[in-house]
């Protein structure tokens, strides 16, 4: 009876050390965290595989083709401008091994999409292949949807969503030709839960969440094709300076603290531990955002209700001219 009682005692002490670990320390979700401890390492599966990044210009796009050019991955490195992007292959020369040639720049537009299929070519006939395509170009957006032109869901919707899938269609019809690649899409915690504020920038993200889970069992045949959906919480990183607000032509001039947000880095070295590990949607946030996913995954109606306990503050605290999670840290 008292091995008994021990027994139950250690396995609720266990349990417990776990849920508070959680509670502080976590950054993502458990498989994930499982994986980075115990399987396949980006250092030793990404060596010399030729990604394709988009949004390589700022933030998560940028981070992920510095630690991709340490790695030694051959690089693809796509924006709008640029200037920006010959800035970044510089930096990636500098701190890697890699050579002037293992490093393209091709300046992209996602709204563009007559020119996705010979952008595509030219990384094609460049390199050869394509082993990863890395989906991170896209917008955010920041407005009360009473005070928000159509014309910004309009245009969100065409970069974040329609450019995204204009792009991996030849990029896709490759990797089938091979039998091999990964497709990988940085979509957002919006993807998969709601908030206020952002009406626009989350049904994009909730567009490629619904398509990339649907294209994936068309893909069975070719076991070695991966599509991956990454979901980060807030980020260190240039979303919301270049986000839309209720009018095309107005900047967002309100950009709040950046301490309280994961750094870049970590973000990116999660994404590459999801990568080769095939994880098909990963989350990665800082608490206490983390524990909103499952929440929102498993307990709606808690997850409905805190949203509108949040809600009125977040859009009080936009409307005097204040970060939206200024209150809450």
């Amino acid at each position: 009876m008292a091995i008994c009682v021990l027994v139950w005692a250690s396995v609720v002490g266990f349990l417990l050390f776990l849920l508070v670990r959680f509670a502080r320390y976590s950054d993502g979700d458990f498989t994930l965290q499982w994986l980075e401890w115990r399987g396949k390492k980006p250092e030793e599966e990404l060596f010399g595989k030729v990604v394709w990044i988009t949004g390589a210009s700022s933030g998560i796009g940028e981070e992920m083709a510095y630690q991709l050019a340490k790695i030694g991955s051959r690089l693809a490195l796509s924006a709008r401008r640029e200037n920006e992007l010959e800035r970044v292959k510089k930096k990636c020369l500098e701190i890697s091994q890699l050579s002037d040639k293992d490093i393209l720049i091709v300046p992209l537009n996602l709204t563009h999409r007559s020119t996705h299929e010979s952008a595509t070519s030219t990384v094609l006939k460049y390199f050869g292949r394509i082993d990863v395509l890395v989906n991170n170009g896209g917008r955010g957006q920041f407005s009360l949807f009473v005070d928000t032109s159509v014309d910004v869901y309009n245009a969100i919707m065409k970069i974040n969503y329609l450019g995204t899938i204009s792009l991996t269609k030849p990029v896709l019809n490759h990797m089938i030709e091979r039998k091999q690649g990964k497709v990988v899409t940085i979509s957002s915690a919006l993807g998969i839960m709601g908030a206020p504020l952002v009406t626009g920038y989350c049904a994009s993200k909730h567009a490629l969440m619904g398509f990339f889970n649907s294209l994936r069992p068309e893909l069975t045949k070719y076991p070695e094709i991966s599509v991956i959906n990454i979901c980060p919480g807030p980020v260190q990183s240039q979303i919301v300076q270049n986000a839309f607000t209720e009018d095309l032509s107005k900047k967002h001039i309100t950009f709040g603290d950046q301490f309280r947000k994961m750094t870049t880095e970590r973000c990116v070295r999660l994404t590459l531990v999801s990568l080769v590990n095939n994880l098909k949607e990963a989350w990665i946030s800082d608490q206490p955002y983390l524990a909103a996913y499952y929440l929102w995954q498993y307990t709606p109606t808690w997850a409905w209700w805190l949203l509108n306990l949040l809600g009125p503050k977040q859009i009080q605290n936009f409307k005097s001219g204040v970060d939206a999670n200024a209150s809450f840290f």
